[in-house]
């Protein structure tokens, strides 16, 4: 059974354990709607375009640059497994941003991606992608939450 409802989701991912679980969530999806995945990594690259910070930046940038290839490789393994077909996207920016503007410009159906879960004073000090992500995009997100959120309140 496959549906015109999705026909692109991007799967938003930074290697974390909850991404994984999100990773799942949209592969279900997918294989339900007969989409395409874009599996979808945003190296922030924000703290590093600072024109104050100089010695190092270009370790810095490389290093994280190959962090975020691991990650989709991981990421890609796993969805080309289950038979669903992938797209991987590796952008640099900031993820919030990155992540509407790609959905927005590339005709994407649906974004799935995960959530630490930060509450209170953590959210706040940390700001939340998936809670921008929420926000802002035009396209339709579902967030994934973190097992351990589950009891907590905001």
């Amino acid at each position: 059974m496959s549906s015109s409802l999705c026909r692109n989701i991007v799967i938003a991912t930074d290697g974390s354990e909850n991404s994984l679980r999100a990773i799942s969530y949209g592969i279900e999806i997918a294989k339900l709607s007969g989409a395409t995945v874009h599996a979808l990594h945003v190296v922030d690259t924000s703290a590093i375009i600072s024109e104050f910070w100089t010695a190092g930046k270009e370790l810095v940038h490389e290093l994280i640059i190959n962090d975020g290839k691991k990650i989709m490789f991981e990421t890609k393994k796993i969805i080309e497994g289950s038979g669903v077909e992938v797209r991987e996207v590796l952008l640099e920016g900031h993820p919030g941003d990155e992540i509407i503007d790609y959905a927005e410009n590339n005709n994407i159906d649906l974004i799935v991606m995960g959530t630490l879960g930060a509450t209170g004073i953590e959210r706040f000090l940390m700001g939340s992608v998936a809670e921008k992500v929420v926000r802002y995009s035009k396209v339709p997100v579902m967030v994934v939450r973190n097992r351990n959120s589950e009891n907590l309140t905001v």
